[in-house]
């Protein structure tokens, strides 16, 4: 990126990744991304820029809380931000836009909120009731910053709020696998 002369930061294709601040860079994408999201009534769950075989790689996982994301929703978000991303970003990268998968782990707060009412398979480090369980399958009924992570645990039929220092792993949970 170089700055022009209002100041403002612009790609430069020449630049070597390694003097981009990635940090930066994807706080000025995002925006765009969930721009273009929203237009199709699509949220973003997560947006990473790595690296992997000496190729730059831009992956995007979409979702929907009123249908199920298909191809042609990835292809339209990709088709749609593919010449954004090309002005915005200064070195060579692949473009990936997928569903979040059925098994995804969460790796974020914000995803305990996009999947409410979800179903996932909870790992604890500490069991939060009597029946001292420290895995089991549970759907998200809200989060909290503060409070934490409330679900209804099936096996007991009652609802457990849980820290989320307590948690090792959230992952969304399909019984059709």
């Amino acid at each position: 990126m170089v700055k022009d002369k209002h100041n403002s930061l612009r790609p430069d294709k020449n630049v070597p990744f390694e003097y981009v601040n990635k940090k930066e860079l994807l706080d000025k994408i995002t925006p765009v991304i969930d721009n273009t999201l929203m237009r199709y009534g699509l949220i973003p769950v997560e947006t990473e820029l790595i690296k992997e075989n000496h190729r730059w790689f831009l992956r995007i996982f979409i979702y929907s809380t009123e249908r199920e994301v298909n191809l042609d929703d990835c292809e339209r978000v990709s088709r749609s931000l593919s010449d954004f991303l090309e002005e915005l970003i200064p070195f060579k990268y692949n473009l990936e836009v997928s569903s979040p998968g059925i098994e995804r782990k969460l790796k974020s707060d914000k995803e305990f909120l996009i999947f409410k009412g979800k179903d996932i398979n909870l790992k604890l480090k500490e069991a939060v009731d009597e029946s001292g369980e420290k895995q089991f399958v549970a759907k998200i009924v809200d989060y909290d910053e503060n409070e934490g992570l409330t679900v209804f645990a099936y096996k007991d039929k009652k609802d457990l709020i849980i820290k989320k220092d307590n948690i090792i792993s959230a992952k969304l949970y399909s019984s059709e696998i």
